[in-house]
C-alpha cells in the first residue's frame, strides 16, 4: 500500500468516527434521497453499443494538486449530462480532493443521471451517507480493503440499493471479487509511483469475469485510447482531470464525447 493511500485511510478513519458522533443512522435513513430508487450504471454500461463516458467532478488530487477550484459544480454537472455522459463521478473526500457530501447532494439535485460517490469507503456508515445524499454507485478500492471487508461492504451496499464499483490495480486483487459487485474498474494509475499507463487496463481485461461491467480509470486523455480499449472489451471510461483541467470542463467533455 502506498504512503499516500495509508495517509488517506488514517485520516478517513478519524473522519468517519467523527461523522458517526454527529449524525445517527436514523437521520440518514430519514433523508428524502434515502427512499429514492437508484439508477443502474451497470445496465447502461452492459447494454451500450458505443463507449460510455463517466465524467468526474473534482477540484484537486494528491498527485496533481489543484486542478480546478473555481468551477461551479452544478454548471459542470449540467454540461456533462448535456454532453452525453452516461454517468457522473463526484469526489466527496474533502481533505485530499476538496470535495464534500454537499457536492454529491447538489449533483443529485441537478440530474437523475447515475452518480458515483467517489471516496475511500471503509465503513458501512459511509454507505448510508452515500444513499442519503443521492448516490447510485459507491466505490470500493481493492488495495484499501481485505477480502472480508470487500464482502461485507458490497453486501451492505446491495441491501441499501447501491451498485458497487470495485477498483483494482493488479490481477491478485481480482481474487477479492464477489457476486455483490456490479462494475470492475481498472485504475491505470500506479498508487505507489503515481505513473499512469493504459497498458494496465489491457493487461487485466482477460482476467475479469464477463458478469461484471468493466471500465477503465485514470490517464484517459484521447479518443483513440477510448476506441482502442472499447474494441478490446471495455464498456466505460472514467475521465476527470482531462476535463476538469480545462477552463470549461463541460465544453471539453462535449468535444470529447462527440468525437467518439
Amino acid at each position: 500500500m502506498s504512503d499516500i493511500l495509508q495517509r488517506i485511510l488514517i485520516a478517513k478513519r478519524k473522519e468517519v468516527e467523527q461523522a458517526k458522533q454527529k449524525t445517527k443512522l436514523s437521520e440518514l435513513e430519514a433523508s428524502t434521497f434515502f427512499l429514492r430508487h437508484g439508477k443502474s450504471l451497470k445496465e447502461v454500461l452492459k447494454t451500450a453499443t458505443q463507449p460510455q463516458i463517466i465524467a468526474e467532478f473534482k477540484r484537486k488530487s494528491p498527485s496533481a494538486g489543484d486542478i480546478n477550484t473555481t468551477a461551479s459544480l452544478q454548471s459542470v454537472v449540467r454540461g456533462y449530462v448535456n454532453a452525453g455522459a452516461a454517468g457522473l463521478s463526484v469526489l466527496t473526500d474533502e481533505q485530499f480532493f476538496g470535495g464534500s457530501l454537499e457536492d454529491l447532494k447538489n449533483a443529485r439535485r441537478t440530474t437523475e443521471t447515475p452518480i458515483l460517490r467517489k471516496d475511500f469507503i471503509i465503513d458501512e456508515f459511509q454507505l448510508y451517507q452515500a444513499k442519503a445524499y443521492g448516490a447510485d454507485v459507491v466505490l470500493l478500492i481493492a488495495e484499501a480493503l481485505n477480502n472480508e471487508e470487500v464482502a461485507q461492504l458490497s453486501t451492505k451496499a446491495k441491501e441499501l440499493g447501491l451498485e458497487v464499483l470495485f477498483e483494482v490495480h493488479s490481477e491478485q486483487e481480482l481474487e477479492k471479487l464477489t457476486d455483490h459487485i456490479d462494475i470492475v474498474g481498472v485504475n491505470n494509475r500506479n498508487l505507489s509511483s503515481f505513473e499512469v499507463s493504459i497498458e494496465q487496463s489491457k493487461n487485466l481485461l482477460a482476467n475479469i469475469p464477463a458478469q461484471y461491467a468493466i471500465i477503465s480509470e485514470s490517464g484517459i486523455t484521447s479518443v483513440n485510447q477510448v476506441r482502442e480499449l472499447f474494441q478490446l472489451g471495455f464498456q466505460g471510461f472514467l475521465i476527470g482531470s482531462h476535463f476538469m483541467a480545462e477552463e470549461s470542463p463541460a465544453e471539453q467533455a462535449e468535444q470529447f464525447i462527440s468525437s467518439l
